[in-house]
């Protein structure tokens, strides 16, 4: 079992995690479309970083404003085949994902959040998303590890630079695309810190592969500082951690749906949504220490998860939470450190 060793991270957030849980934030394509925005087309929100950036951020300013610590990006849906499939270039493309950043950042700062309170985690959606026909919720995409590895390398290149703390590698439905995630991750040149959470149902990854096998697989990468699960409803949350507590120590990460559920052919929500709040004092008990919602779920309810969370602490750290943070990393990535050195030496 990989224990934790949470690097890379800036130190503000290592501390904050080591201390208790962190509120993600909660559903930004759904709450774009509740804002009135148009969101159907296949970049789904990702469209509004051309269209209307301004309410990317007001968006993002919503969730800060109702307590979430971190920012996921609008970048789930952006990626350079899916950006030439509606007539735009890569470059568009770079410019879209480093917007995605820029945009949270600017949100934090009109919440009155500085870096050391609040963080940004840039999104990197499933293959099945580029797709948008709904298999982010099957896996069944018919390619090799080796080429979804390369399908997803080159925007988690651009993310890598982009000035995010970390990314957020989420809603991945098999096998195949975990390990194709973590290679493309340590492919990456100056090293970049991420959560993996996968999309789960019944105890099982939505391939119907297992899940054990999921977390292992994700939890061997150096870079991964957090597993768990998203997308997915909130009752099959405890039993996947409980599945992540037997094969790592890794800090583990939350952010189901609302309860309603997504019809990939009708383009539509159908049911009913619930409150996950009375979830969350749960998920933390079990080693949860990223805690928030995906699809459907509004700031109003990040503002009722922030509530019950306020004032717990980490309870799979033995000290009590006045204590120094046992957690020390640096914002600096040990392979970026050796990016400088290499090129600091090398002769032009």
């Amino acid at each position: 079992m990989r224990e934790s060793a949470v690097t890379g991270l800036p130190a503000s957030l290592a501390a904050a995690l080591d201390r208790g849980p962190v509120v993600l934030d909660g559903g930004l394509g759904t709450l774009l479309e509740s804002r009135g925005n148009d969101v159907s087309s296949d970049l789904w929100s990702a469209q509004l970083l051309w269209d209307d950036p301004d309410e990317i951020r007001a968006a993002h300013e919503e969730f800060f404003t109702a307590g979430a610590q971190i920012a996921t990006t609008a970048s789930y849906q952006v990626s350079y085949p899916g950006v030439a499939a509606v007539g735009r270039t890569p470059a568009e493309a770079d410019r879209a994902l480093a917007a995605s950043v820029r945009l949270a950042q600017e949100a934090r700062e009109g919440a009155g959040l500085t870096p050391d309170e609040a963080w940004i985690a840039a999104s990197v959606g499933p293959y099945g998303a580029y797709l948008a026909d709904g298999s982010e919720y099957t896996g069944a995409y018919g390619l090799s590890t080796r080429e979804l590895r390369a399908w997803h390398r080159p925007r988690m290149e651009a993310l890598a630079g982009s000035g995010a703390d970390l990314l957020a590698l989420e809603t991945v439905p098999s096998l195949a695309e975990v390990a194709a995630l973590c290679a493309a991750l340590a492919d990456l040149d100056a090293g970049m810190p991420a959560w993996l959470s996968v999309t789960v149902k019944d105890g099982r990854l939505r391939s119907g592969e297992s899940l054990t096998d999921a977390f292992a697989l994700a939890a061997d990468c150096p870079d991964i500082v957090a597993v768990g699960v998203n997308c997915c409803d909130a009752v099959d949350v405890t039993p996947a951690l409980r599945l992540a507590r037997t094969v790592t120590d890794l800090p583990l990460v939350a952010y189901p749906n609302s309860g309603e559920v997504w019809d990939a052919r009708a383009r539509a929500w159908s049911g009913t949504g619930a409150s996950l709040a009375a979830y969350v004092g749960e998920w933390a008990d079990l080693g949860a220490s990223l805690i928030g919602g995906c699809c459907r779920v509004t700031p109003a309810e990040i503002r009722r998860i922030a509530s019950a969370l306020a004032g717990r602490w980490n309870p799979s750290q033995r000290r009590p939470p006045d204590a120094q943070p046992a957690l020390a990393p640096v914002r600096e990535h040990p392979r970026r450190r050796e990016a400088d050195s290499r090129a600091s030496t090398s002769s032009c």
